[in-house]
Formats: structure tokens, sequence, C-alpha cells
């Protein structure tokens, strides 16, 4: 295990694919300082209704649901890319044992993924403030401290979307074939189900990937098109479930098929 590990973190920091999905990352990221400053600039034309609405956490929480895209890719790409080469192959005469290689992609991508998670959740949460300096928005009292664990569940979810990716991945063989569905659940779905007739749009809307931080923070889904439903334990359950269970189905499928 440690030489599918060591072996799985040389490809992951020297190949190109995931030098541009960090670069991707890091333009979501001054994206959010943007918009926090274009939207400093207009709170001071604001009346004082619509001053006590305006909230920073919409800004905050974007950079890690744009997180979770890129690091999806990015598990996505960090298979695909040796199924498209051919190298899977060599990858499998070192190391015989597939579901140690797989485990292997799974502990250095969701590793890579929960460190990019929390820096943009933290990054986000600090940088907004930094940018809107005095501002006293509606959250603006919220400490860090008080913050801190939807901070560290919102960062939580990254890994999630990544070890879905590298599952859809080891699936598919397929980059665009495993991106779509990735979307079709990070986005697409989520607004459908917004438009179903209640409850189910807020009973689905809480199974949701994206809806679930926010339920293990314990915070509600007010202002979003996701529900919040689950108690913190059942949001924690979904997480690890959307992460793990297609793995285990990717672990299976890629003993029983050749490379």
């Amino acid at each position: 295990m440690t030489d599918a590990l060591a072996a799985e973190w040389l490809k992951l920091r020297t190949v190109r694919s995931t030098a541009w999905v960090l670069a991707v990352t890091v333009a979501f990221f001054v994206l959010i300082l943007l918009l926090a400053f274009q939207t400093a600039n207009a709170w001071d034309r604001l009346d004082a209704a619509d001053r006590a609405t305006v909230e920073l956490r919409p800004l905050q929480e974007f950079g890690v649901w744009a997180a979770g895209l890129s690091m999806a890719v990015l598990g996505v790409l960090s298979v695909t890319s040796e199924y498209r080469t051919g190298m899977i192959r060599a990858t499998f005469t070192a190391l015989p044992r597939r579901r140690t290689v797989l485990a292997a992609k799974a502990v250095v991508t969701g590793g890579a993924a929960l460190l990019v998670g929390e820096a943009m959740a933290v990054g986000a949460f600090a940088g907004t403030r930094l940018v809107v300096g005095d501002t006293p928005f509606a959250d603006r009292d919220a400490s860090l401290t008080d913050e801190l664990p939807a901070l560290v569940a919102s960062g939580a979810s990254v890994p999630m979307f990544a070890l879905l990716g590298l599952a859809l991945g080891v699936l598919l063989r397929s980059t665009a074939g495993a991106i779509v569905p990735v979307v079709l659940l990070w986005h697409v779905v989520p607004m459908l189900v917004y438009q179903l007739p209640g409850p189910w749009d807020a009973r689905l809307g809480s199974v949701m990937p994206a809806a679930l931080p926010r339920q293990v923070a314990g915070l509600s889904a007010e202002s979003s098109i996701y529900g919040d439903l689950l108690p913190p334990a059942a949001a924690v359950t979904m997480m690890l479930a959307y992460a793990f269970v297609p793995l285990g189905v990717a672990a299976y499928a890629l003993t029983r098929r050749d490379a």
C-alpha cells in the first residue's frame, strides 16, 4: 500500500491536468473576491430594508460549491487519463492488486480534495471579510468560531465529489462520460428537483449532494434550492454513501474486467 500511495501521489502532482484543475479553482476564488467587492459597493446604494437581507454566506458557499466540481473532474482524470494513454496496464503490471490501486487513488485524490475544500471554505470566509472591510452585512458579526462547524462541513463535501468522480471514471473509463453525470448530480438534478411540487421538492432536495453540508452543520436551507429535512447524523451518512457506495461498485467492476 505504501508503494501504491507513493505512485499515485507522484502521478497526481506531475500530470498537467492537476495544475489546470487547481488553476480553475483559484480562478473561482478570485471571482468570489471580485463579487464580494462588487456587493460591498452595491450595498452602499441600498435602503435600510434591503441592507438587512444582504449576506456574505452565499458568496462563501459558492467557493466550495465550485471546488466540488473542480475536484470531481480531478477524480475523473486521475483514472481516465491512464485508460486513455494505456498506462493503466503498466500500473496493474507493477501493482497487480487492483483494489489496492483504487484504494491508493481514493486516499490521494480524496486527501487532496479535502485540503482544497477546507482551504477554499476558510479562504472564502476570510477573503470576503477582508474585501468588504467594515461594511455591516447582515451576517458580518458571525465570528470564525461560530462559523467553524459550517466551514468544516462545507469543505468536507469536496472529497465526496472527488471520490464520486473517481468511481465514475473507473466504471465508465471515459472522461466526458464520467463528467456528465457528475455535473448532472452537482447542479442540473437539484434544479429539476426544485421545480417539483411540495413536499417532494424539499424531500428530494435534502438528499442532493450539495445540500448535505448545511444540514451537517445544522443550518437551514432558506433562500436556496435545497431542502433541510435531514438531521446532522443522517446528512453525514448520506455524504459517506455518495463517496463510498459508488467506489465499492467501482472496486468490484475493476476486478471483473480487463484493463
